[in-house]
């Protein structure tokens, strides 16, 4: 797993003066749910449109987690002429909660795997990304042992759900769902081939309703 993150707090410089309806409408939903709280911001480079990166990942501290958001599954800018005004981009972007550490750093290996999965489908290694999907890793899915501050974990895949907070909004751009990751087990993963994903994030959710992935679980 490469890690080919920087850290910024703007878009990258050369996307600064292009309309951006798309993010604008991402921005409009965070300020909805979190106020003036300010996210730790994180830019990739090389940026969306000159990698398979995401153009950004913000970080914002709440009630004990983290809740990590991207910028650049979905169509940020304007759209190309050909493109289904019904859908922005992928039509969706990808979050992700995670227990606060001992200080207010936001980890830094969800910025790392979210935009691994993200590049994964930029590229089309990974298609279909919906609720009720899974990206099994078969391994930690914090990055263990790789990324120097992911923790070890039993957590080997992410189900995904739609996001109890963001859930789905319309932009100029077209339709976004934020899809929630959440970290599973190997056998929770196989009772969710047994029965649903949906199901077994139920019963998950009676613990933990925002669904936050803590790597100490297993």
């Amino acid at each position: 797993m490469n890690d080919d993150t920087a850290t910024g707090l703007e878009p990258d410089d050369a996307d600064l003066d292009l309309p951006a309806p798309g993010w604008d409408a991402i921005d409009a939903t965070l300020t909805a749910v979190y106020g003036s709280t300010q996210p730790t911001h994180v830019a990739y480079d090389p940026p969306m449109g000159r990698s398979d990166n995401l153009q950004g990942c913000s970080a914002y501290p709440v009630d004990g987690h983290w809740h990590y958001v991207t910028y650049g599954l979905s169509e940020l800018y304007e759209p190309a002429p050909d493109a289904d005004p019904a859908v922005s981009g992928w039509g969706f972007e990808l979050t992700l909660r995670v227990p606060a550490g001992p200080t207010e750093v936001a980890p830094e290996w969800p910025f790392v795997i979210i935009n691994e999965i993200a590049k994964s489908v930029n590229a089309g290694r990974i298609q279909g990304l919906a609720a009720g999907g899974r990206v099994d890793f078969r391994a930690p899915i914090t990055g263990f042992p790789n990324l120097a501050d992911a923790p070890d974990t039993g957590l080997t895949a992410y189900a995904l759900t739609l996001d109890p907070r963001l859930g789905e909004i319309l932009t100029p751009n077209g339709r976004v769902s934020f899809l929630q990751l959440v970290g599973v087990t190997a056998a929770e993963k196989e009772l969710m081939l047994a029965s649903s994903t949906a199901e077994v994030l139920v019963h998950l959710a009676v613990a933990d309703p925002m669904l936050t992935t803590d790597p100490a679980r297993a």
